[in-house]
């Protein structure tokens, strides 16, 4: 046996003997004390490993099955909450809420992404709707630029847009 598995079992064993405490709980018989000795076991969650994508990206190729991969998983993690999991958007997405905001709009073919093209969502995406419209538009689509790399950026869009029948992803100007 290896030193690590033996110290390992050691240590299993160790704290089953604390965990239990002398034999008919306490000494003489009595219970055992609400002092008794504890271990606390917390696990940490494991990476998720991402899709590898081969090579510069520079567009939201949605051929690239690495790309569309890659960009399931982050727009899942970073978009979903708002645009929802099926790309379905907030309800009412065309009226303006109490606050003069517009909800998120779906990214499925019923909205009106797939009215833009791939730069102007890259860029919206990247520094977010009040920075890429300006002259004060107000929104809460933040910029991720922050988060995400181009390459991530580029495949959430890809992602996007292999959701798209293939009439919308002909119909989206180039």
């Amino acid at each position: 046996m290896k030193r690590g598995t033996i110290t390992l079992r050691a240590l299993a064993f160790a704290l089953i003997l604390l965990g239990c405490g002398p034999p008919g709980g306490g000494e003489s018989g009595q219970a055992l004390s609400t002092g008794t000795p504890s271990v606390e076991v917390t696990a940490t969650p494991t990476e998720v490993s991402l899709p590898q994508v081969e090579g510069p990206v520079e567009n939201a190729d949605v051929s690239n099955a690495q790309l569309v991969a890659l960009g399931e998983i982050l727009y899942q993690q970073y978009c979903a909450s708002c645009h929802g999991a099926e790309l379905e958007g907030q309800p009412n997405w065309k009226i303006r809420d109490e606050n003069g905001y517009l909800p998120a709009p779906p990214h499925d073919e019923t909205g009106h992404t797939w009215h833009h093209p791939d730069e102007q969502l890259f860029e919206i995406t990247k520094i977010g709707t009040e920075a890429f419209v300006g002259m004060g538009y107000r929104s809460t689509m933040i910029g991720f630029g922050d988060q995400l790399d181009d390459t991530e950026i580029w495949a959430v869009l890809a992602y996007i847009k292999s959701q798209w029948p293939p009439r919308i992803q002909r119909a989206q100007p180039k």
